[in-house]
């Protein structure tokens, strides 16, 4: 196997790894598509994508490092990254139960924008997602790897967002999620309401 095939797979390996653990990411896709709101959740796959790979492409020329570096900034970015997953957190329990709200939610116009802007912001400001991506390609990506591969490596690290949170949608969208969810919705949002509160508390402490 050459190297540049190692690289690849190991990358895209341990990146699949860290993608398909639960985290703010999952639980926001969860409750999108649990909830009926299946256009909003393809939105958030793409937006959750989009913001991964623009932090990869700044890990990969080390530009995130400057980011790193200014540590007002980072805790900034941090803490407002942990007020919107408690302010998502805290929708989620008001609207836990109430059908007009899903209704809003999935099937009117813009409500795919809505998704890409959710998980746009919702990835962008974790940064929990830049220490990854500078210890994941700090370790796995040498400096002096070909660009091709780089190429490769940001392709396939998109490809797995999409394909894992797609798949996760279809899934929590399905009958058999809906029909648990028109039995158990209250309890359902309460819970996931109470998974993204819990992240962005989280991430708040760690700042203060």
């Amino acid at each position: 196997m050459s190297t540049e095939l190692t690289i690849i797979l190991t990358t895209l390996g341990l990146y699949a790894a860290v993608v398909i653990s639960p985290g703010p990411n999952f639980a926001l896709i969860s409750r999108l598509a649990v909830s009926g709101a299946r256009s909003s959740a393809f939105g958030a796959t793409f937006g959750l994508a989009i913001a991964a790979t623009f932090y990869a492409v700044l890990s990969m020329t080390g530009l995130v490092l400057v980011l790193t570096r200014v540590s007002w900034l980072a805790g900034l970015i941090q803490i407002a990254g942990g007020c919107y997953l408690v302010y998502l957190g805290l929708m989620a329990w008001m609207s836990a139960g109430s059908q007009a709200a899903v209704s809003r939610e999935g099937g009117v116009s813009g409500s795919l924008l809505r998704g890409l802007r959710m998980g746009i912001l919702v990835n962008l400001s974790n940064p929990k997602g830049i220490a990854f991506f500078i210890g994941l390609y700090a370790v796995a990506v040498p400096a002096e790897t070909a660009m091709w591969v780089k190429l490769t490596i940001l392709f396939g690290g998109f490809a797995l967002e999409i394909l894992w949170y797609g798949l996760v949608t279809v899934l929590l969208s399905g009958r058999t999620a809906r029909q648990a969810y028109e039995r158990f919705g209250r309890w359902i949002e309460r819970g996931i309401g109470t998974l993204l509160a819990a992240f962005g508390l989280r991430l708040i402490s760690e700042r203060l």
